[in-house]
């Protein structure tokens, strides 16, 4: 789960600050990790919220989904799901003698894995295909999910009783880990107030299109990186797999996942550029589900974010950068 301290500050770009105002309607004070899971998805990933029940896991993936213009399809995860009851099935058609792929619930914008540790490994499994390759494989036949495809993830990280644990090539796919966290005191109250009547969930409006959210996505990989940033990225990933309290450290992929998501941070505060704090900000989300931890380490409750939040302090961190690149990107 990410720290609260590291949120990103208040984005001043226009298609950002649109999204946001939009899932502040739903979600009271929550700015920081709505503004992180927007920086997955501008990403081009997929995003994991791990926490209690009734902390607005569900309202943040549906006013995102909503925000955006994308269709959104929730699957409640139990034990007796079906890989097929995700991906689609061949279904036999007596009149013409042939099978027809009925696709699944999975072709759709924003998928709503709800309780994903609860369904079996191999209908966990079902999800791993789409979400690395975009495709969904049955029966031999390949077809096509059609893009943008967000898979928003949930799990309770207490409970587990009757739920099957994530193995760590799954969680690997997961482009962030994020936690929604309790309300404050006075955030609570004014949820109250909000909410007494009917839940703006259900008045709730897209402020963008499918195609706007594809157009940012390309900005977002046009934003600078200089050469001393990527061996910054690098070197706390490689240090990630030294440190003693870690089994199995973060790969190459949580490379190219912290570039991606730093990338975005930086475009939604309109620079052209990622700065060490852009970075700094993405790590406990992008780095910690990525740790294995040793046997020790976890009978002592070392949580894998204070193994990231120590390789932050210890990896030095590059005190000039190229910024070259123009400073702003365009606003869509």
């Amino acid at each position: 789960m990410t720290d609260s301290s590291l949120s990103p500050s208040p984005t001043t770009q226009p298609f950002a600050r649109s999204i946001l105002d939009n899932i502040a309607r739903v979600l009271v004070g929550k700015e920081g990790v709505s503004g992180l899971a927007l920086a997955g998805v501008l990403a081009g990933g997929h995003v994991l919220l791990e926490d209690a029940p009734g902390t607005g896991k569900t309202m943040l993936a549906r006013a995102l989904a909503v925000s955006l213009g994308l269709t959104f399809t929730r699957v409640q995860f139990t034990p007796d799901l079906l890989p097929g009851d995700v991906t689609g099935v061949s279904v036999y058609r007596p009149a013409s003698g042939t099978f027809e792929f009925v696709p699944g619930p999975i072709f759709t914008g924003v998928l709503l894995a709800d309780e994903i540790n609860r369904a079996t490994p191999k209908t966990q499994s079902a999800l791993l295909e789409a979400m690395g390759e975009g495709q969904v494989t049955e029966s031999g036949v390949t077809h096509t999910l059609e893009q943008p495809f967000v898979v928003i993830a949930t799990q309770n990280p207490i409970e587990n009783e009757g739920t099957y644990r994530l193995p760590e090539a799954q969680l690997d796919r997961f482009l962030l880990r994020l936690s929604v966290g309790y309300p404050t005191l006075e955030e609570e109250v004014r949820m109250l107030a909000r909410l007494q009547g009917q839940h703006p969930i259900h008045t709730l409006e897209s402020v963008a299109a499918p195609a706007d959210l594809l157009a940012a996505r390309r900005e977002v990989q046009a934003v600078h990186v200089s050469e001393d940033l990527r061996r910054y990225m690098a070197s706390l990933a490689a240090r990630t797999r030294t440190h003693s309290a870690v089994a199995l450290g973060g790969g190459p992929r949580a490379s190219l996942a912290l570039q991606g998501v730093a990338q975005a941070l930086a475009w939604m505060e309109e620079r052209g550029y990622v700065t060490p704090d852009d970075v700094q900000r993405a790590a406990p989300g992008v780095l910690a589900h990525r740790l294995s931890l040793r046997i020790e380490a976890r009978l002592q409750g070392l949580p894998a974010e204070e193994v990231v939040r120590e390789v932050l302090r210890s990896e030095p961190v590059p005190v000039e950068s190229d910024h070259s690149q123009p400073e702003a990107v365009g606003a869509q």
